[in-house]
């Protein structure tokens, strides 16, 4: 077994970054979190690896500034497997790549069956990587030697498996959809803020009233503010299902919420007069929350037959259409286009519904341009179908 040195200090990195610097090749980089322990989604472990420089692990909460690394690897391709969780947390470090290749999704448009990384790791390069500190706590200090293991060979494999993956997305005729995917999950925004981030407490859809809803959003807030406070998982505050069963118990007192067993967790009792101001703050709260409140979603395409029978035609043929499509394709369809854009340019066609007018309505929606070219006519010809199919039985009355 190979010992893996953590670097985290200022001198380290630079000496490192030198290193890599005269690399050859694209750079295999990854990130270790602690998700399920700390509150924040901040590396805890950033590890890159270069032809021709080797492997380096890099402690980023000792480190501080890694702007050193940024301007070794700055301007070259990034190899990473699925980008979209890793990149939030390299933004925050101030790492930011020009150029991206995404394995995972690469394997995806391959239409290979499995796509994480030890799946396409073994797929293109024959080798089978051990699994088992995915989900370890990466803010724990030292790391043991395994864990540091695992880690290197993360990324020590990337480049090689991006290699392949290259040569076959160029065999399939994929090279350019893979690299248009590749550019849009690099630009893709952050997602806003939710609103009402409390009507996520799993469980929710079992309390009844208004009043209670107060309830729940103020031990959601104070679980949250707690945990930023200790950069602890809410959940291993007081889970989401102890907080459901105090809201749903309705106490009368602290002491009747210290004793009902179902309120759990490693703060539950040492916080407790922290849970039951929240409860009364809930209580004496005069903005009671709605139960339901509307969504900015489509109804569901079960509910279409009612709410809007020509919608529900144009979905029922256009969906199995762009769905045998993929299927020629080798990919899987929410790769082709995804079912929301699906959904909406279905919901509320433009008119006529041409495939340069479909195809202008999914562009505004995010859709790339080779998904166009693989869609528009297709989808179109759906919906002048389904115009057909509700022409029929008034021609047949008739």
């Amino acid at each position: 077994m190979t010992d893996y040195e953590v670097l985290s200090d200022a001198k380290a990195l630079r000496d490192a970054a030198e290193v890599l610097a005269g690399g050859t090749g694209p750079v295999g980089v990854d990130v270790e979190r602690a998700s399920g322990y700390r509150y924040s989604q901040r590396a805890y472990l950033v590890q890159v690896f270069r032809r021709d420089a080797g492997v380096f692990l890099f402690d980023p909460p000792a480190i501080g500034d890694l702007r050193p690394l940024q301007s070794a690897i700055g301007g070259e391709e990034w190899v990473l497997h699925a980008a979209s969780q890793d990149l939030p947390s390299l933004r925050e470090l101030e790492l930011a790549p020009p150029v991206i290749f995404d394995t995972e999704l690469a394997a995806r448009l391959l239409g290979h069956a499995h796509v994480g990384l030890g799946a396409v790791v073994e797929d293109t390069l024959g080798i089978t990587l051990a699994k088992e500190h995915s989900a370890a706590d990466w803010s724990t200090r030292p790391l043991p030697q395994p864990w540091l293991e695992y880690a290197a060979l993360d990324v020590e494999y990337l480049i090689d498996a991006r290699d392949a993956l290259e040569k076959e997305l160029a065999d399939t005729g994929k090279t350019e959809i893979a690299q248009q995917e590749f550019a849009a999950e690099l630009a893709r925004a952050p997602k806003p803020p939710r609103e009402d981030p409390w009507r996520r407490l799993s469980g929710l859809h079992t309390v009844r009233g208004r009043r209670a809803f107060a309830i729940a959003r103020e031990l959601w807030t104070t679980r949250e503010d707690f945990a930023r406070e200790q950069d602890v998982s809410p959940g291993r505050l007081v889970p989401d299902r102890s907080l459901v069963a105090a809201i749903r118990a309705d106490p009368h007192s602290k002491g009747e919420l210290a004793g009902l067993k179902e309120f759990t967790g490693r703060a539950s009792r040492s916080e407790l007069d922290r849970w039951w101001q929240a409860i009364e703050r809930g209580r004496a709260a005069s903005d009671l929350p709605l139960e339901r409140v509307p969504g900015d979603g489509l109804p569901p395409v079960r509910a279409w037959k009612d709410r809007n029978p020509a919608a529900a035609r144009r979905i029922a043929l256009a969906r199995p259409a762009v769905a045998a499509r993929a299927e020629e394709l080798n990919m899987p369809t929410e790769n082709l286009l995804t079912p929301e854009l699906l959904r909406r340019v279905s919901w509320e066609p433009p008119v006529p519904a041409t495939p340069q007018s479909i195809g202008d309505a999914l562009t505004a929606l995010g859709a790339r341009p080779w998904q166009l070219a693989e869609t528009t006519q297709i989808i179109a010809d759906a919906f002048v179908a389904s115009l057909q199919d509700d022409q029929e039985p008034s021609e047949a009355a008739s």
